[in-house]
């Protein structure tokens, strides 16, 4: 099978290392890739929104199988697109058409989701700058801390918590009338705070059955101990410590089934990833938002986890034929440090040469923003590099994750120090 996979992160990388494992993979095509997927398939110099140069690259290299990364391309509508075309229409896709991608490219579209099919969630109320006045009154009626939501994509940066009602004011006023995240920010949502630990649990569904992936827990914030601006994500963990079986089924019960079944009941064919971000409140899973694709970098820390043929997995998801299906998880741990180039999330430089790439032991390294520039891997992003170590334990798989970044360098080059240490000194509580 040809399969091409859309995008150019580490989680295109993670994702093009494990489907080049399954002997079913026969070409692999990564748009437009970066350094990292040059090393296990085809890097094709086309944008991720080009969908006519796609669809015309993927009749020339026959593919079979495309695999839709980032969520741009999907709220933009690449599936209907392709759907819409003669030529391309028969060729397979993991990924939502637009109406489905609405779970994530529409905050205020995802909620009212949630409180139409009863998933448990956090209140919240909606407003546009024309309702700035009420937005100001309403926000006097809610218990600070208060999040404030960009309605659109806002490469994960558009959620803002508020540690009081001036502060709060000043955000929604920077973000309706001042446009701060453009176009994404044109709705709000004001929502109220949830009390707990987050985690990320993973679905693949062909919109009438499921296979519930590895979960996972991101760090957002720039620096340790969760301080700083938001970033696209600086680190992940799989397993989670404290989803365990019972939680996860409260999850499966009072999340991921009745998510399904709205799908189903609203029409909205769906065929991809289903992201949900969760925020455990006293053993309660309560969703905090909802993606339509895997998330970056926890894909980084899921995919060493999974044994067996996920290729498979992603073939019978776009044909509609999951029923049945079940793909082995490893008993390990995973711990994915993200390097940055310095000034990230804010200016940062890009073309510096890194080393260190070439040092083999049993930790994965996947790339991120870098390109090829003659024998060198340079820069070429803010999240550069993504080291995952995998170990029987967590403490295994940090120092390890650890050991690995020390040999890797370039002018500039950040990390944080605490990656799973929240999660190592919880889990050494419970035993």
């Amino acid at each position: 099978m040809n399969v091409l996979i859309i995008g150019n992160g580490g989680r295109e990388h993670a994702l093009a290392w494990k489907i080049k494992q399954s002997p079913l993979c026969f070409n692999l095509f990564i748009a437009p890739g970066n350094a990292g997927t040059a090393s296990v398939g085809n890097n094709i110099d086309i944008a991720v929104d080009d969908f006519s140069a796609l669809g015309k690259y993927c009749i020339k290299a026959s593919i079979d199988l495309m695999v839709v990364g980032p969520e741009g391309p999907l709220v933009k509508g690449i599936r209907d697109y392709f759907e819409s075309q003669e030529l391309l229409k028969h060729i397979l896709m993991v990924g939502p058409g637009q109406s489905g991608a609405r779970l994530e490219g529409s905050k205020d579209f995802s909620k009212q989701f949630m409180l139409r099919n009863n998933v448990p969630t956090a209140k919240a109320k909606t407003f546009q700058v024309h309702q700035l006045t009420e937005a100001f009154t309403y926000v006097e009626t809610v218990n600070s801390p208060i999040v404030l939501k960009a309605d659109g994509l806002a490469a994960g940066k558009g959620v803002i918590i508020c540690e009081s009602v001036p502060e709060a004011k000043e955000n929604l006023r920077e973000m309706l009338e001042g446009q701060k995240f453009g176009e994404a920010s044109v709705k709000v949502l004001i929502e109220e705070f949830l009390e707990g630990i987050e985690l990320s649990v993973f679905v693949l569904t062909d919109g009438n059955d499921y296979v519930i992936l590895p979960e996972a827990k991101d760090y957002k914030r720039i620096s340790d101990k969760d301080q700083g601006l938001n970033t696209g994500g600086m680190g992940a963990v799989s397993p989670v410590v404290f989803a365990d079986v019972a939680f996860m089924k409260k999850v499966e019960e009072k999340v991921i089934k009745p998510t399904v079944t709205g799908l189903q009941k609203e029409n909205i064919p769906y065929k991809g990833f289903i992201f949900i971000g969760l925020m455990n409140v006293a053993g309660e899973p309560y969703v905090i938002e909802y993606n339509a694709r895997m998330g970056d970098p926890e894909t980084e820390a899921v995919m060493p986890r999974l044994q067996g043929d996920f290729l498979e997995l992603l073939i019978a998801t776009a044909q509609g034929k999951l029923k049945g299906k079940s793909i082995s998880v490893i008993d390990n741990h995973a711990v994915t440090v993200f390097m940055v180039s310095g000034g990230y999330p804010g200016d940062f430089e890009k073309s510096k040469i890194i080393e260190g790439l070439n040092q083999h032991d049993d930790t994965l390294v996947f790339l991120a923003g870098t390109k090829l520039l003659g024998h060198n891997v340079i820069t070429d992003g803010g999240r550069v590099i993504a080291v995952t170590g995998v170990g029987a334990t967590l403490l295994e798989a940090r120092q390890k994750a650890y050991q690995r970044i020390a040999s890797i360098k370039w002018e500039g080059a950040y990390y944080r120090s605490d990656i799973a240490l929240d999660l190592q000194r919880l889990e050494e509580g419970l035993h």
